[in-house]
């Protein structure tokens, strides 16, 4: 119970500033909040920020660094989660004489509508008292029947393999009649290009078949190793009729 009443400030889909205890406002969309926190960008900056432009939920999640991209990237990519965002809420909570704040990097809502809350840091970052205020926020988290996920570094080639099929992610890449032809192809297991081939001219193919893995209606194995011309790609499970 104690968790439940650690200060929590954000900016609500409304634009309305608020602070009150999780307990209060975990109801909130946080994932249609604005960033509790802006992004700070200057001259000899070690660190990289931009936007990535989420699918799932077609709006932007920010980011302060590649592994934070990466990240971004890894929820968009996951078909469990529909909605993710960046530096939903900022925890507030005194600390002996000082006061103390932190504000994860990520929100993500899955689809079964709970909430899990993520951090993003590799692990040979973590000293101690960053572990110390993980474990805070994963209290607190608990506390209101939330998830708390502290993700470093994705393994690889994992990390790497959805930054191409991201490429396409948009569904103007999308094509129907070529992603028909993509399906009916792939039905049985082909090798990703003798299989785009297959379905017709590789360059109007090719960015089809990234757009329907980034959808999932194609998978491929993108944990073991990198993805490539002789990946065995087939349709989905749940495509197959």
């Amino acid at each position: 119970m104690w968790g439940s009443s650690v200060p929590t400030a954000f900016v609500g889909a409304d634009g309305v500033r608020r602070l009150g205890p999780p307990a209060r406002y975990w109801g909130e969309p946080f994932e249609r909040a604005s960033p509790a926190r802006k992004f700070t960008a200057f001259k000899g900056q070690k660190n990289f920020t931009g936007d990535y432009w989420a699918v799932t939920s077609r709006s932007v999640v920010g980011y302060e660094s590649w592994v934070e991209r990466d990240a971004a990237m890894a929820l968009d990519f996951d078909p469990a989660v529909v909605d993710p965002a960046s530096q939903p809420f900022r925890l507030i909570w005194p600390d002996g004489d000082r006061e103390r704040e932190h504000t994860p990097d990520h929100f993500a809502r899955p689809a079964d509508g709970t909430g899990v809350v993520v951090h993003v840091r590799p692990q040979d970052l973590v000293d101690e008292e960053a572990a110390a205020v993980f474990a805070f926020t994963a209290r607190i988290c608990e506390s209101v029947g939330r998830q708390f996920r502290l993700v470093g570094d994705l393994d690889q080639p994992f990390r790497a393999n959805p930054r191409w099929p991201a490429r396409y992610r948009h569904p103007r890449c999308h094509g129907a009649a070529v992603a028909d032809r993509l399906r009916e192809v792939f039905t049985e297991p082909q090798l990703l290009l003798a299989g785009a081939e297959r379905a017709g001219d590789r360059l109007a193919v090719l960015p089809v078949l990234y757009h329907l893995l980034w959808q999932h209606e194609l998978t491929a194995d993108l944990v073991e190793a990198p993805l490539g011309a002789t990946t065995v790609v087939r349709l989905a499970a749940r495509r197959r009729s």
